[in-house]
């Protein structure tokens, strides 16, 4: 039997898991056993418990076929756990290091039934917050009850910073209701229960405040479900506590405050439901109200709670918008201010941004799709495969692209398309029903209702992105995360590459789109590759059928400014021979038109212009890259790949990764160019460890690299287009 259990309740948390279980199953302290109940998540979660019960014995799962919710999830898990303690910990949160050494050492020192340990709030803009239990667990006894010790009713009525002897559950033959605010009952039952109550003043929680999808930022009738929680919160203290006239003052005082917090959120409650929840309120005021009275609170808040008891809305609501009318008068005046501060747009952009909300109110135009990719660069990635497959499906719908003035000459021939800027592209802009792209529209651009944006990203991460920068700031060129996370709202479509880029997508940008995991659709061309189709594009480029091609295409480095090379490409090209040519592709931000370096050589090629990144794929027979995104596409040609990471520490430190490309590599690896020279010289990218290595990541990454990726997006995308 171990001395914990924690038991975690999933669903709907893919992008949060893994940080979860490794926060439990990676400290130092082992005898913990971990429950999870999978509640018929609809994600890919069931798939990563699978695979961390694979290889940990410690990991119990119970698979659920239906949804049944967090509270009735949590008693199931309970009844399959065997520890000597249960600690309850939501799946998308996870525990810091060392918490349950320092759980474990602080209950053998008291022989608790009950812990209360700290915690800290991360919100989803990685802003981090120490609780406020603080200074109530530094003044707390070493071992309480709590009717001998009231103040730590007010710490937190959740279930995860509480570890409770499974004795004691037990006793009171304890469930979680289903529901919301099914955490009041358990933490007050268990509190009024125990005969033995300590504190670890460490943060052994970090709590996560998701943007979307807690129950906290959900509007709706829901939260009507705390009034029943709290009656059953009164009925089970008087049950279980041995001096309930102690407890009941004091959780009355709390009980207030938190239906009034609730009714004050306007993330919660709204409009007509407002008067119901009031009347609510004070109903359960004058039931529980204590004889002798309880500890009100001064100031406003000590207003509020009288307006509660006397039942008086319309004076409680003036209150509410008095104050918020006082609020909203600041940041006026501080928006004004800023906006005088702001440098005057130019007359010629102002009449056009007025053009485009005039366009807005027209009706959209049914049969027009935009495209653009990269910041409007041009014809290019998962966009252009859409488009020329929207042709052959659906041949109603209208393609036109955005793209800047310089790049109008390098569009395919029969492209329309518009010159971002002009007036033509802020009426596509306004009236298309469909807008395609692989990065972001404009911070300016409106979602209008009727329309439908798609993302198509362009590339599996290895680096981290979205939110999940917030933990690598040094790597960060757009701090601004809550304008990150608005343009992101407007997706109605995200589409994924694989299994791996939907679950870090899910905590990346933690939007209400939909996910369409069906292959990048740019990578149809490399799936249904010919050697005749290579040999094609070898000669259009000129390049003898007898030479090795070797593609070398570094990602960008955040902390180099320029385009600075880590590889001395004219000393690889003498020392691989006359017999192998080098393409050099240089990262698309450091790449304008013109730019393109002389090398002197002609066994050295700057392709960095080249418009058409596939075509150099096809050409080459080996990719060096780094950390980039082009080593998971071309893994689908399953040719050899070697990587060239001289800085990996640096650049996992800096930028952030989501996996260990060392530990799951494409093919050989290089840590310093003799090493790299090396791997040339002995074979070694394309022996069978090489080989092996690239299978198994081939496996993982281009599942769904079948050719159909393009045909899969346009039906689900385009639906009732469709016609072919």
């Amino acid at each position: 039997m171990a001395l914990i259990s924690v038991i975690v309740p999933v669903h709907g948390v893919q992008g949060y898991l893994r940080q979860c279980l490794d926060s439990i199953l990676e400290q130092s302290f082992t005898d913990v056993e971990v429950v999870a109940v999978d509640d018929a998540s609809p994600d890919a979660s069931g798939h990563i418990l699978a695979e961390y019960a694979a290889t940990d014995s410690r990991l119990n799962v119970v698979t659920l076929k239906t949804n049944v919710g967090q509270g009735p999830a949590r008693n199931i898990g309970l009844e399959h756990a065997t520890g000597e303690y249960v600690w309850f910990l939501d799946g998308d949160d996870w525990l810091t290091p060392g918490a349950l050494a320092a759980v474990a050492t602080r209950l053998r020192e008291t022989g608790s039934d009950v812990l209360l340990v700290d915690w800290v709030r991360e919100s989803w803009t990685g802003k981090v917050r120490a609780s406020t239990a603080g200074k109530v667990y530094r003044e707390a006894p070493d071992v309480f009850a709590l009717h001998t010790w009231t103040p730590v009713i007010g710490v937190l009525h959740v279930a995860w910073n509480k570890i409770v002897r499974r004795e004691l559950l037990r006793k009171l033959e304890f469930g979680f209701d289903p529901g919301w605010y099914e955490d009041l009952p358990y933490t007050y039952s268990v509190l009024a229960a125990a005969e033995r109550i300590s504190v670890l003043d460490r943060a052994c929680v970090s709590y996560r405040q998701r943007r979307v999808g807690a129950a906290t930022r959900t509007l709706g009738e829901g939260h009507f479900a705390i009034f029943p929680a709290w009656e059953r919160t009164h009925e089970l203290v008087d049950r279980w506590s041995p001096a309930p006239e102690t407890v009941r003052p004091v959780l009355f005082q709390h009980m207030i405050w938190h239906l009034l917090r609730v009714l004050g959120n306007k993330q919660r409650i709204h409009g007509s439901a407002r008067r119901k929840f009031f009347t609510k309120t004070h109903e359960l005021y004058r039931r529980y109200l204590p004889a002798g009275g309880y500890p009100a609170p001064g100031g406003v808040e000590g207003v509020k709670h009288r307006l509660a008891g006397a039942g008086r809305y319309r004076t409680f609501e003036l209150l509410r918008s008095a104050n918020r009318s006082r609020l909203h008068n600041k940041g006026k005046l501080r928006r004004t201010v800023r906006r005088i501060r702001r440098p005057l747009q130019s007359a010629k952009g102002a009449l056009y941004k007025l053009y485009y909300r005039l366009q807005l109110r027209l009706p959209a135009d049914e049969s027009l799709v935009l495209y653009s990719a990269y910041w409007h660069r041009g014809y290019a990635c998962n966009p252009a495969a859409m488009h020329e497959k929207a042709r052959e499906l659906a041949p109603g719908l209208r393609g036109v692209w955005a793209v800047r003035g310089d790049r109008v000459d390098a569009l395919p021939a029969g492209v329309d398309h518009v010159v971002s800027g002009s007036r033509a592209y802020y009426r596509a802009m306004a009236r298309a029903k469909y807008l395609v792209n692989n990065v972001n529209w404009p911070d300016w651009a409106t979602k209008r209702k009727d329309a439908v944006h798609v993302m198509t990203h362009h590339g599996t991460p290895l680096k981290v992105m979205g939110l999940d920068q917030v933990r690598y700031p040094g790597g960060v060129k757009d701090p601004d995360f809550p304008a990150q996370m608005r343009r992101a709202d407007r997706w109605d479509y995200s589409i994924s590459a694989n299994t791996f880029t939907t679950e870090r997508w899910a905590s990346a940008y933690p939007c209400r789109h939909e996910t369409i995991e069906v292959g990048y659709p740019r990578n149809d061309r490399l799936a249904r590759a010919t050697a005749e189709e290579s040999a094609a594009v070898r000669e259009r480029l000129g390049i003898p059928a007898d030479k090795t091609v070797v593609l070398y295409a570094p990602t960008h480095r955040e902390w180099h400014t320029d385009n600075r090379m880590v590889l001395d490409v004219e000393d690889l090209a003498r020392q691989l021979g006359p017999d192998h040519v080098v393409l050099v592709r240089a990262h698309y931000f450091y790449v304008k038109p013109g730019s393109a370096r002389a090398t002197g050589t002609s066994e050295i090629r700057d392709v960095s212009e080249y418009p058409v990144v596939e075509d150099l794929y096809l050409a080459s027979d080996v990719l060096i890259t780094d950390y980039s995104s082009l080593m998971f596409d071309y893994a689908v040609l399953d040719r050899p790949i070697v990587i060239f990471a001289p800085d990996w520490q640096a650049y996992q430190t800096v930028r952030g990764v989501y996996f260990d490309l060392f530990a799951e590599p494409p093919g050989a690896i290089a840590t310093s160019y003799p090493d790299l020279l090396d791997v040339f010289r002995t074979g070694a990218h394309t022996d069978d460890r090489a080989d092996k290595a690239r299978l198994r990541f081939r496996q993982r990454f281009c599942h769904l690299d079948d050719g159909g990726a393009a045909e899969r997006a346009v039906r689900k995308v385009f639906g009732p287009a469709v016609t072919g």
